[in-house]
């Protein structure tokens, strides 16, 4: 079957389970079968959950294509809303926690995961330790792995990103390598034991900029935390200084590694409406960008140091491309926003970046402090942006069907 047509049936499937239903088993079942299976019956299912559920972390990626997800304002819309906007089900969905939880965020969490089995695929869940690295105690650790259990029991793989963007200077774990490294180690060794449907991303921030001076938690000189950040032994942080290395918890404890890459904008104050220059992801990805932004060749090559000398799934867990509704000067939202989705949805990537195997885009219109406006980064509110945005998603994506554990809907 062609892309387009598994396409065109993986939505009628999708809008015939949403407002037909009455209709009747009978009618359900011929659009499953002719849509290439995108949606199971409940006893299908359910056996998937078991399968699911016996799955190892090393195989909670996908076995063809790039899954597509999404991460939005849970307060303002649902994975149905987002779905039927996009056409597909995501296949991955995010989510942000705070561990330690508490009983108000474990119901939360455990009421997302029932979400994501009847809409999605895979729950992408973002473990925030707000109140410091040494709040996650072994018994901590060990808590977080048995709810995780539960959920790869009931049916839903989990992607766990612990402490993302620890090489930053914006959040309470940021900039703290070796209690970094020694947390996510502990926290992936609990994973590990208990919840073998789930697996650990490190994902740190894309580079430019670094070492990211003056933050909340920069680390002050003459501390354990700046000389281990002080990779060049020259008694200070610079941007020659490896922004990633110190952070890496060991091949044992990371199952995917990613990286949050967003269009800024190509210069500071980031406020500016501004075009994407051409090749400006994958250079970013590689660590071989020189353009408006900076200078950025001193980088690490990202994708080759963490994904292919290390064979590790690589994500891009969050990306957008920013569009200030109050600056009335400079392109339209339509055209920034595309000329960076086409360099991320190019033909020539899956070739380029066969370890490339995630790809999460942002859904949100907030405040950016590092902008100090509003920012809008999303896709689907504006009908011809969404329009053009679904049109260009390529063959090589994967979407997710309205299964607990079935395959991978792909569109080739």
């Amino acid at each position: 079957m062609t892309s387009h047509l598994k396409r065109f049936f993986g939505r009628l499937g999708y809008f015939v389970r949403t407002f037909w239903a009455p209709i009747g088993a009978g009618l359900i079942a011929l659009i499953i079968g002719v849509g290439n299976m995108y949606v199971t019956s409940d006893s299908e299912a359910d056996g998937k959950a078991t399968d699911c559920a016996a799955a190892v972390a090393e195989s909670v990626s996908p076995s063809t294509g790039v899954w597509y997800g999404a991460s939005f304002d849970w307060e303002k819309t649902t994975i149905a809303d987002y779905s039927e906007s996009l056409g597909s089900h995501p296949a991955v969905t995010v989510f942000f926690t705070e561990i330690p939880y508490d009983d108000a965020a474990r119901a939360d969490l455990r009421q997302t995961v029932d979400t994501v089995r009847e809409n999605g695929k895979v729950l992408l869940l973002t473990v925030q330790p707000s109140g410091g690295l040494r709040t996650v105690t072994p018994e901590v650790a060990e808590a977080f792995a048995a709810d995780l259990a539960e959920f790869n029991e009931s049916g839903v793989p989990v992607v766990v990103r612990f402490a993302h963007e620890m090489n930053g200077s914006w959040y309470p774990w940021g900039q703290q390598p070796a209690l970094y490294r020694e947390t996510f180690a502990r926290v992936a060794a609990a994973v590990h034991a208990a919840a073998p449907g789930s697996a650990m991303m490190w994902a740190p921030s894309y580079a430019g900029g670094y070492p990211f001076a003056d933050g909340e938690y920069s680390p002050a000189p003459g501390t354990a935390e700046f000389t281990d950040l002080d990779s060049d032994r020259n008694g200070q942080l610079t941007r020659e200084d490896d922004p990633y290395a110190a952070f890496y918890p060991g091949d044992e404890s990371v199952d995917w590694v990613g990286m949050s890459l967003y269009h800024w904008g190509n210069r500071f104050p980031w406020s500016e409406n501004e075009l994407a220059e051409p090749n400006k992801f994958a250079q970013q990805l590689t660590g071989s960008y020189v353009g408006a932004n900076g200078d950025d060749a001193v980088l690490p090559d990202f994708y080759d140091e963490y994904g292919t000398q290390r064979n590790k799934p690589v994500a891009i867990p969050e990306t957008a491309a920013l569009f200030n509704p109050g600056e009335p000067e400079g392109p339209g939202a339509l055209a920034i926003k595309k000329s960076w989705w086409t360099q991320i949805f190019a033909p020539t990537v899956p070739n380029e970046f066969p370890l490339l195997k995630m790809v999460n885009w942002v859904e949100w219109d907030r405040y950016e402090p590092e902008a100090d406006t509003q920012v809008d980064w999303r896709t689907m509110a504006d009908p011809a942006i969404r329009a053009e945005f679904t049109a260009a998603l390529p063959d090589w994506l994967a979407f997710g069907p309205n299964e607990p554990c079935g395959a991978i809907a792909t569109k080739d």
